[in-house]
């Protein structure tokens, strides 16, 4: 079962995220969080095959990407903020791919498969 945390503050977005990926081909189990804060509390307790953050948990993504477990992970950030000093900003803090919503579902669960290693 693919492991999906899908770290982003406001619940409709979260929403959005997880009923684009909900239907990958490989069934899959999404934990939510709401703020670094909670992902951070859910990373000890599990090993996540997909990761989605949002640009507001930049320093979150840091210490994904630092802990072994989590290191080579897919972790786009989905947001809103689409200039490039944004997405600049989001991979040199270790995100694989920027994404900017509005987004296409089906970039988005490439991403979270790990097809394609973020071709966009």
């Amino acid at each position: 079962m693919h492991r999906i945390l899908i770290v982003e503050d406001s619940s409709t977005m979260r929403s959005l995220i997880a009923s684009a990926l909900e239907s990958l081909a490989e069934p899959c189990r999404i934990t939510e969080a709401a703020s670094g804060f909670e992902a951070l509390a859910a990373r000890p307790r599990a090993t996540f095959d997909s990761i989605v953050a949002d640009i507001n948990g930049l320093e979150w993504v840091s210490l994904a990407k630092s802990d072994a477990r989590h290191r080579d992970v897919p972790l786009p950030i989905v947001s809103t903020e689409g200039s490039e000093r944004d997405r600049a900003k989001g991979m040199s803090f270790g995100a694989d791919a920027y994404v900017v919503n509005p987004f296409q579902p089906e970039e988005l669960r490439r991403m979270a498969e790990g097809f394609e290693r973020f071709q966009i």
